[in-house]
């Protein structure tokens, strides 16, 4: 019991570190032109582009993978009495937090970047920054630099102080600004690119970002005939290996085509700071290629501690009855302990 316990929780564990690996491996890459792993591997063939120091720092992240596996292991060997639901409630918990974080951003950055574009439009801006700064706003990777990445920022901050998932107020506001189009437009005869921008933006978000919630909450339609008759054991066995055989590999599908090459779908528009071809729109298009990258980390996030959910059934460590009330519907709020823990689990 024990040992199969700490090899799931291990490779549990080890799928999520895989992700932010990932993420850290395409950030270097892209960023600051590090080898990647190909690369690293021609280094000994003939008409290899890679030098020492860049073979240097490719190796360097393969250490880093090493290490992070030895750490992984050592930390679950370290905590033999963690259960499998706590750990899949902590990862559901990630993945509340990422969203938390995602549905700030959108909304600050949202706010933030319409205003910009209607005082530019309305040519305000540069009365009220300055025309160095308002040069400065007129561009797309300044914008998002200086306005952008430090709303983000701040997001993670406030994320990790609130609790709610607020995805009502994001469809409210979706309505706002859409009904803001339809008052402007056919009282006012006033309409500007940037408007339709929000719109889009946020609606976007509402969509993308409200996956992985609603999977932790049990909100997905299940279209088939035979899961509902299913004993519980049995539907944990199906979540269990549809969660690593088809969530999973969903996510990776998503991660790797979108962000294997400095052209990929995700990673283009981001490194690129992409925009509308509206000289007047929102600067936000290249963030909107970032929300397909939080759908998949957020999902993985979810699907893991579906995984370990699912696998505490499988292992006795919960009552298959009980345990839906506890992680597949987010709950276990503000305790440690799980629901219909058996004495031998505890």
């Amino acid at each position: 019991m024990l040992r199969s316990r700490l090899l799931l929780r291990i490779l549990s564990l080890l799928m999520l570190a895989a992700v932010f690996l990932f993420l850290l491996n395409r950030y270097l890459v892209f960023w600051f032109d590090w080898p990647d792993i190909p690369q690293l591997l021609g280094y000994f063939s003939a008409g290899s582009s890679l030098d020492g120091p860049g073979f240097a720092k490719g190796l360097g992240l393969v250490l880093l993978y090493v290490l992070v596996a030895g750490l992984v292991i050592r930390q679950v060997r370290r905590t033999p009495d963690t259960l499998l639901i706590q750990d899949s409630r902590r990862y559901s918990a990630l993945a509340a937090y990422i969203i938390r974080a995602a549905f700030w951003s959108v909304l600050l950055v949202g706010i933030v970047d319409a205003a910009i574009s209607l005082l530019r439009v309305e040519g305000l801006l540069a009365g009220l920054v300055g025309p160095d700064w308002n040069g400065i706003l007129e561009q797309a990777r300044p914008r998002g630099l200086y306005v952008h990445y430090p709303l983000v920022l701040l997001s993670f901050v406030i994320a990790a102080f609130t609790r709610a998932i607020s995805f009502v107020w994001l469809s409210l506001l979706v309505v706002l600004a859409e009904f803001a189009i339809v008052l402007t437009r056919f009282i006012f005869s006033y309409e500007q690119a940037f408007m339709g921008d929000l719109v889009r933006f946020w609606y976007a978000a509402l969509f993308l970002f409200g996956s992985a919630y609603t999977l932790l909450q049990g909100g997905h339609v299940r279209v088939d005939l035979l899961y509902a008759g299913m004993r519980k054991r049995t539907q944990a066995w199906v979540n269990a290996i549809g969660s690593v055989l088809l969530g999973l590999s969903l996510c990776w599908v998503i991660l790797t085509m979108g962000m294997g090459n400095r052209q990929g779908v995700l990673i283009a528009p981001v490194v690129n700071f992409e925009i509308s071809q509206s000289n007047y729109g929102m600067y936000v298009m290249y963030l909107m290629a970032t929300f397909l990258l939080v759908f998949a980390v957020s999902m993985a996030c979810q699907f893991i501690a579906y995984f370990l959910c699912s696998a505490a059934i499988l292992t006795g460590e919960v009552d298959p009855d009980t345990v839906e009330d506890y992680a597949y519907s987010g709950g276990g709020r503000g305790t440690d302990e799980a629901p219909g823990l058996h004495e031998e689990g505890v």
